[in-house]
């Protein structure tokens, strides 16, 4: 691959040595420009266009450096510096040496590459520009940038009109329709606008392809006829429209690796007449992919993901292709290298004609005048786009004649004195020399045209007839044929047309038009009368060559004569097969070199030359058979010789018999349109057509019928074949049906013995459960009955210290009571009575709240062991539902797995055990129903219970109040009765000093008030015994009071008992009867 480093140079080569053609990956040069120095650094390039001849690349890099490279000169040239980054380029405009640059600063410039002068200065976008468009006059540009377009005159440099779009929608481009004076505008919402360019007017819409569709189209391109428009974007899809129709035509799915359309671009082709079929799709992925949008097939590819592609631009002319890489370096690829690279050219001569028909491609815009054996490279000039210089010879032409002159500055007459000296053309030039013979007109339009057609009906299974490998040549062979076809219909009706244009589309397979053109002229010329007696065979030119065969070499004619061997035998199979089938490729364009110089009738002589030298061998001949293979194989002949020989016949034979008097002379193809051609029977070509179309129409009926009758007979083979596969499977199922049956049966035993099994483990587990279960019942039991115990031991050490508490209680009202009475013994007698009474009343008192509060201990005491025996319950009940469930949900198990194994096992019995099952189910909803009514009856005594348990409650709280009503009122009755006291010991006071002593008597009843008050709860009295009886009789009751005490609690104690020991009557713990097996 050659590379090319701009450096600091302002001009330059572009490569040293020009690549050929089959440049390894298509890449014909690689440019980059660095920079040497402290730092050296490669500056990137951004930006590259074509101008309108596609022979002069336009690049421009980061810092603003504008290159201009002549591709056809080698020459590179530095026409601008702009100090920054360029944003687009466009270098066709009508002016062939300016262009338009897009600069960072958001304005354009028009530059003059030969004076390097800034012509005009361009301002109005607020961003950056991402395209601009040239029209096809070259005399306006449309600038667009994401929120703006405007459209310029490039002759006064002045806007003349602005599109606005809001800020929510965007522009993504806005450019000229190739052909017409439309302006297609595309937005960021995929709303697409045609407008016109006169007026500006809307003249249509393309409607949105899907509602609502996450394809966001982001790139775009237009064929060259302005028909079909192609739009991509963040997806693999690609969608064509027709511009014609203002539809959606066809969406392409390019291959999974392409997630995102970044650039579109037609490569155009010469011969598809503005309808290009190749499209350039860059991906996300860097490579730029080629595909026919008919045939959705991938072309070929370029870039990769360690070379990858920025940006890309396509030659107008179609032979260059110009990357910017993502290393910033600018690579030009060959499309005929890419196109052909599996196909290439087999000699050298190939090469050159290729090269020089795309030379002559752009409307002859390369031309090549050959006056002298020696030629320079082709150079560019301020005159011309692009000439030729070529080396003259020094010779004087003056008296040459202008029939002599061929196109391309050839000579006919030098051309021929040539070949006579070396026998030939020489190969590097002679698909040139033969062009300027024949005169070609490469008339691009009209052969387009004739393309367009498709192809011909009756070529449409040519490969039936003629099985070539070769694809391509194949595909050649059928438009050149269709195309000759569509010219003229004899062709389409001539059998052996294939035979005549073979060669010349095998030499010609890469120039579609030159072999085109080739054959035509071969035909209109060099096969002049030839359809005169169609369908017969010429037998005017056969009759021709027949008399000078006769003049030179009557012997070999009459030996020809004798074995009936005419002349459609040894001069007919030459002409059709034009020599292609006795010669080889050498040998045939040597031949041809010299027809082609020569006048028509040479043509006719070089086959009666070829018969006249294969006299031996054809004297030896006496079968038809051997004469028929001898005139369609390859013999031992000099082909020198046989030149020679026709050149002799040439000037040997007399004018009366010579074929010049009948054919006329050599006449090229007409420019611009082909000749019509009809030098044929025009009614047997059309009977022969209306023929050829029954018989094809008929043909397909029988193929349709043949058809039809197969895809019968395939149904009915298919029928017969399920059927016999159906009952072979039927066959396959019954056994497998027996063998499951089998090995079911056996399953069942085995899963019966595995069942017995498991219901033998499952009782013992049963009552290993019973067992662990009543063992924890026990321990929980043994555990209840410790903690009574405990808490029994408990209230009784708390009895215990209250009887202690008491008693010391007692010795000290004893002690403080012995204190009062050594007090008051001297007032005794005086208030004797009046304090006995006192007395008997309190006594009474007291021994009534001692009884109350008695009662009220023992109704405290019952309700205790009462809400005890209820939390016993609630706390039995939970267990005894728990087990119950339990049992119910076992016994529900075993009943479902019994139910189970009786439904497997007897699910093909009769109908007394179907009674059985129903009697089964009748007998578990009773079950189920009993236990429900159980369930039920418990919750209600649940219920009744906790409703005595509220209502005790409550009659509780009503004998608190009424104890507290109690003793407010005693209260009232003690105050009342220290106040008539009171009163009573005012009246004495006068006689007595013994006031202070009653009031201090009043303060300790009021004392003793309150500690009777607070009495029930301490369960300690206190009583201010004026007597040592009193206070001895107190002694006794209060041990009568500690007996009963005792006695109480040991009534407390059997009444636990007992209620234990019926709760243990009334709830036994649960045993689970064994469930019975039944059959």
């Amino acid at each position: 691959m050659e590379s090319c480093d701009l450096g600091d140079r302002q001009h330059g080569p572009v490569w040293h040595r020009k690549p050929g053609p089959a440049a390894p990956r298509g890449v014909l040069v690689n440019i980059i420009h660095s920079v040497k120095g402290y730092h050296s650094k490669t500056i990137r390039f951004l930006n590259v266009a074509f101008d309108s001849t596609g022979d002069s690349l336009l690049a421009g890099d980061y810092q603003g450096n504008i290159y201009v490279f002549d591709l056809n000169g080698n020459r590179f040239s530095l026409v601008q510096r702009t100090m920054q980054a360029c944003t687009a380029l466009a270098f066709n405009l009508r002016r062939k040496t300016e262009f338009l640059v897009a600069l960072a600063d958001y304005s354009v410039k028009c530059f003059d590459t030969e004076t390097k002068e800034v012509v005009s200065w361009m301002r109005g976008h607020d961003s950056s520009v991402t395209s601009i468009s040239i029209h096809g006059s070259g005399r306006y540009a449309i600038t667009t940038s994401t929120d703006t377009a405007q459209l310029w005159d490039l002759d006064t440099f002045q806007r003349k009109r602005k599109l606005n779009v809001r800020q929510s929608v965007g522009i993504q481009k806005v450019f000229f329709l190739p052909l017409s004076n439309t302006i297609l505008s595309c937005f960021k919402d995929n709303s697409v606008f045609a407008w016109e360019f006169d007026t500006l007017q809307c003249k249509y819409r393309l409607p949105t392809p899907v509602e609502g569709s996450a394809l966001r189209y982001k790139a775009f391109a237009v064929t060259r006829d302005g028909r079909i428009f192609v739009a991509g974007g963040k997806s693999n899809q690609l969608h064509l429209w027709c511009l014609e129709s203002k539809q959606l035509t066809r969406i392409i799915q390019m291959p999974a690796k392409v997630r995102a359309v970044r650039h579109l671009e037609f490569l155009p082709d010469s011969f598809d007449g503005g309808s290009s079929q190749v499209l350039g799709v860059l991906s996300q992925d860097n490579i730029m992919r080629f595909i026919n949008i008919e045939t959705c097939k991938l072309l070929f590819d370029i870039g990769s993901n360690e070379e990858g592609i920025s940006t890309a631009a396509i030659s107008p002319n179609g032979r260059y292709i110009a990357s910017v890489m993502e290393n910033g370096s600018l690579n030009l690829y060959s499309v005929q290298a890419l196109t052909q690279e599996g196909n290439k050219p087999l000699p050298p001569t190939f090469k050159v004609v290729e090269d020089w028909s795309k030379c002559t491609s752009e409307a002859n815009k390369l031309t090549t005048r050959v006056t002298s054996g020696r030629s320079k490279r082709p150079c560019k000039s301020k005159g011309s786009k692009i000439q030729t210089r070529l080396m003259k010879l020094h010779v004087n032409t003056s008296l040459e004649n202008k029939e002599n002159e061929l196109p391309g500055g050839l000579n006919k007459k030098r051309l021929r004195a040539l070949l006579k000296g070396f026998g030939e053309y020489p190969a590097k030039y002679r698909m040139f020399v033969w062009r300027s013979l024949l005169q070609l007109p490469e008339n691009h339009l009209a052969f387009s045209s004739l393309i367009d057609k498709g192809t011909h009906s009756a070529f449409v299974n040519i490969q039936n007839e003629y099985p070539i490998k070769n694809r391509k040549l194949l595909r050649v062979l059928q438009r050149t044929l269709s195309a000759l076809a569509h010219w003229s219909a004899i062709f389409a009706e001539t059998p052996y047309i294939p035979l005549l244009a073979f060669p010349f589309v095998k030499l010609f397979q890469n120039n579609q038009l030159i072999c085109f053109e080739a054959v035509a002229t071969v035909v209109v010329n060099f096969c002049q009368h030839w359809f005169e007696y169609f369908p017969n065979p010429p037998v005017n030119v056969l009759g021709m060559m027949e008399n000078v065969l006769a003049y030179h070499d009557k012997e070999l004619l009459q030996h020809l004569i004798k074995y009936n061997v005419t002349s459609q035998v040894y001069a007919w199979p030459l002409l059709e097969t034009l020599f292609s089938e006795v010669l080889t490729r050498e040998e045939w364009l040597k031949v041809f070199d010299n027809i082609f110089s020569n006048h028509p009738s040479y043509f006719l002589m070089i086959i009666v030359a070829y018969i006249v030298c294969s006299r031996a061998p054809l004297l030896h001949c006496n079968q038809t058979a051997d004469f028929e293979y001898f005139f369609h194989h390859r013999n031992n002949l000099d082909i020198n010789v046989v030149i020679k020989e026709a050149y002799h016949l040439m000037e040997a034979t007399p004018l009366d018999i010579h074929p010049q008097r009948m054919l006329d002379d050599f006449i090229p193809l007409t420019k611009g349109q082909y000749p019509v051609f009809n030098k044929y029977p025009k009614f047997i070509v059309d009977y022969q057509t209306q023929e050829r179309e029954r018989i094809r129409q008929d043909e397909i009926e029988y193929l349709r019928e043949r058809q039809l009758a197969h895809e019968l007979e395939v149904k009915a083979q298919e029928q017969k074949a399920e059927d016999e596969a159906w009952h072979r499977k039927q066959e396959i199922l019954r056994e497998a049906e027996e063998q499951r049956r089998k090995m079911l049966l056996e399953e069942e035993e085995k899963l019966a013995e595995q069942r017995q099994r498991l219901a033998a483990v499952k009782r013992e587990l049963k009552v290993k459960e019973l067992q662990l279960l009543d063992a924890s019942r026990r321990r929980f039991l043994k555990y209840q009955q410790d903690q009574r115990q405990m808490e029994l031991k408990r209230l009784n050490d708390e009895i215990m210290r209250k009887a202690s508490m008491r008693e010391q209680e007692i010795a000290a009202t004893v002690q403080d009571v012995e204190v009062r009475w050594m007090e008051l013994e001297s007032q005794r007698q005086l208030f004797e009575q009046h304090l006995i009474k006192d007395q008997e009343t309190v006594k009474k008192e007291m021994k009534e709240e001692v009884d109350a509060h008695r009662r009220k201990v023992d109704l405290e005491d019952h309700l205790v062991q009462r809400l005890m025996k209820i939390h016993r319950e609630d706390k039995q009940k939970p267990q005894i539902v728990a087990e119950e469930n339990l049992a119910q949900a076992e016994q529900k198990l075993l009943d479902t797995d019994w139910r189970l194994q009786a439904l497997h096992k007897l699910r093909h019995d009769d109908q007394a055990r179907e009674k059985r099952y129903e009697e089964i189910a009748k007998l578990l909803h009773d079950n189920r129903v009993k236990e429900a009514e159980l369930l039920k009856a418990m919750r209600e005594a649940e219920e009744k219970k906790w409703e005595e348990v509220i209502q005790k409650k409550a009659q509780l709280e009503e004998e608190q109040k009424a104890a507290a009503a109690a003793d407010e009122h005693r209260k009232q009755f003690l105050e009342g009765r220290m106040n008539e006291a009171l009163e009573v010991a005012e009246k004495l006071q006068r006689e007595d000093g013994y006031f202070e002593r009653l009031c201090n008597l009043k303060t300790g009843c009021t004392e003793r008030g309150v500690e009777l008050q607070q009495g029930p709860r301490s369960e300690n009295i206190c009583l201010n015994d004026l007597s040592l009886s009193e206070s001895s009789s107190h002694d006794r009751r209060q041990e009568d009071l500690a007996c009963q005490e005792w006695e109480l609690m040991a009534e407390v104690r059997r009444l636990r008992q007992k209620l234990t020991s019926r709760a243990r009557a009334r709830h036994p713990p649960a045993r689970l009867p064994a469930t019975p097996w039944t059959p």
